[in-house]
């Protein structure tokens, strides 16, 4: 798993258990519908720090929280 999907991956994990769709957290978090679409496809190659920061002020959680995760612990160096 690279960064992308990791991220993307967390997203998903984080709607499930709310009954959250991606639509639902784009309006909720201001984030373009667009956007969220593209992250959740792995299109985005760069989801910046401020769009991820807005998905989780609507999911309700940190920027900790978001990447205290296995996914984000286990990912390799991406500069080698």
């Amino acid at each position: 798993m690279n960064t992308r999907e990791a991220i993307a991956f967390r997203i998903k994990q984080l709607c499930k258990p709310k009954g959250i769709t991606p639509n639902k957290i784009s309006y909720i978090s201001a984030v373009p519908q667009a956007t969220v679409k593209s992250i959740l496809l792995g299109e985005s190659k760069n989801p910046g720090t401020v769009t991820i920061k807005k998905l989780c002020d609507g999911f309700g959680i940190t920027l900790g929280e978001f990447f205290s995760t296995p996914e984000f612990d286990e990912l390799e160096q991406e500069i080698k």
